[in-house]
């Protein structure tokens, strides 16, 4: 996708990685909308970028992701200033097992109401302007290798993985070939929902990021008994720059077919992540 005069949606679009996206997104030559449910920080990053990328390419929509009628109204918003819209990103997120229903709320609940809105507004099966487009959800590195410490969220980001793949494909069979006991995958696509809508939804998953999510873990953990699990769960992590995971969205907005999953940690280049049904 040539990413010129395109629009692009960024929930939690205000700080970390998802003001890392806009920013690259703009670089790039989309136009922006930053969704966020802080709009000191939002209007802020919009008064940064409209000075470097045009007043013209940016704008800041008030959005809580768990609150349906304000969240469909920055993506009406969205497509009445820029005319359209072409990439969804639902990228609002917490980390804090203790308050877990909001948790599930913005992480979970958030990023289906985010799709379902994406697949309203862009999908040519609901809507006669509707044109297609890319729907990316930022998962976590915790959604492919569990982290015992944060068994809620966790479980969020795991769910956010299900939800991916069964928009595009996550099927395989095993092809075993005899000469030399060569086991090839073939990974077959079921295109079931981007022929329906023209919408591809796309995971991509951060590790360590340095971001305001983790702020003081032991007040974000179940119990205060889970820190030394903490420590063993991040031990091996080399904290990355959010400008990194922004470069690798757009390896992803190029690359990655629908339903598929795609991990960047360790300041290492983005890799897609392959499951084997049994």
């Amino acid at each position: 996708m040539d990413l010129k005069n395109k629009v692009a949606l960024v929930t939690g679009g205000a700080a970390g990685i998802g003001r890392a996206y806009c920013e690259e997104l703009l670089k790039n030559g989309a136009k922006v909308s930053i969704c966020d449910i802080n709009a000191d920080a939002g209007e802020e990053v919009v008064q940064q970028l409209s000075a470097k990328y045009g007043k013209d390419n940016v704008i800041f929509c008030l959005c809580d992701v768990t609150d349906y009628p304000q969240y469909e109204e920055s993506f009406q918003t969205t497509i009445n200033v820029f005319g359209g819209l072409d990439i969804v990103i639902n990228n609002a997120g917490i980390m804090n097992d203790r308050f877990w229903e909001l948790e599930v709320d913005v992480n979970l609940n958030g990023v289906i109401r985010g799709t379902l809105l994406a697949l309203k507004f862009m999908g040519k099966d609901r809507n006669a302007s509707g044109r297609g487009g890319i729907v990316i959800v930022t998962g976590s590195n915790v959604g492919i290798r569990p982290y015992v410490s944060v068994p809620i969220y966790t479980a969020t980001k795991h769910a956010l993985i299900g939800l991916t793949r069964s928009f595009g494909y996550f099927y395989s069979l095993d092809e075993y070939m005899t000469l030399y006991m060569v086991v090839k995958i073939l990974f077959l696509q079921d295109a079931y929902h981007v022929n329906l809508t023209g919408v591809k939804v796309i995971a991509l998953c951060p590790g360590a990021t340095e971001t305001a999510l983790v702020s003081d873990v032991k007040k974000q953990l179940l119990s205060s008994e889970y820190e030394k699990a903490w420590q063993r769960d991040t031990a091996s992590s080399v904290v990355q720059k959010p400008e990194h995971v922004a470069k690798a969205l757009m390896h992803v907005i190029q690359k990655g077919s629908s339903g598929s999953v795609w991990a960047v940690d360790n300041g290492q280049p983005p890799r897609e992540v392959t499951f084997h049904s049994s």
